[in-house]
């Protein structure tokens, strides 16, 4: 019974900090969005907003893939943005991302010219990274980040050393209704991959934990720099 209370004590602790510890990071990230917002706000409106891609799921779309999506038309339909990069590759599911989040912006009202791919980013800093290269090449000049606060704040780091002049307009959920949408409307066949492979079967875990951690555009700005 000693033992047993002891475990229950321990327990009881380790629950009570996971819980202190998340309640931190979400008014951490709450504050962060709001100021990011405001900031950004200021400068609006901006050329382009990348949107990271999230994988997209024919059974059933997930909460996050829908509040990027709604949050860059939103932003699009309130004269924020004028234009929207969408980015991501086929990661862990047959579908390239920013194809299907093309596609359903599209269908959702957003005019076609005025919505642009990037196709090869697999991990959150090469959205932003290869985003932004994509934004330059096209001559946008006023660019912003257009995701989740969570992930706006991740990527701040990378935005800091390798994407000079991006803004954050991380979501602001109140402004879109994500779990009304409805996106079946939407054909997003042609986004299709054929013999397709996940990321975790095509690379193991310290490879793609490199990626995360964004190998992959530390070593395309070092080419730059050459």
């Amino acid at each position: 019974m000693r033992i047993l209370k002891k475990i229950l004590k321990y327990v009881f602790y380790i629950s009570l900090f996971v819980g202190i510890c998340a309640l931190t990071a979400h008014c951490t990230f709450k504050h962060y969005a709001a100021a990011s917002y405001a900031a950004a706000k200021k400068q609006i409106p901006f050329d382009v907003v990348i949107v990271p891609g999230f994988p997209y799921q024919d059974t059933a779309v997930n909460g996050i893939y829908k509040a990027r999506v709604l949050w860059a038309k939103h932003l699009y339909d309130s004269g924020y943005t004028k234009n929207i990069i969408f980015s991501g590759s086929a990661v862990y599911t047959p579908y390239i991302e920013s194809r299907t989040m093309k596609v359903i912006a599209i269908a959702l009202g957003v005019p076609e010219a005025n919505v642009f791919t990037e196709e090869t980013a697999e991990h959150s800093s090469e959205n932003i990274y290869f985003g932004w290269k994509l934004a330059l090449q096209l001559g946008f000049k006023k660019i912003a980040l257009a995701t989740d606060p969570y992930q706006s704040g991740m990527l701040q780091s990378v935005i800091d050393k390798y994407t000079p002049g991006v803004m954050s307009l991380p979501i602001q959920f109140e402004k879109i209704n994500a779990s009304r949408a409805v996106f079946s409307l939407a054909d997003v066949s042609s986004a299709k991959v054929n013999h397709f492979v996940p990321l975790n079967k095509r690379e193991g875990f310290w490879v793609r934990f490199q990626g995360t951690m964004g190998k992959r555009i530390k070593e395309d700005a070092a080419k730059a720099t050459k």
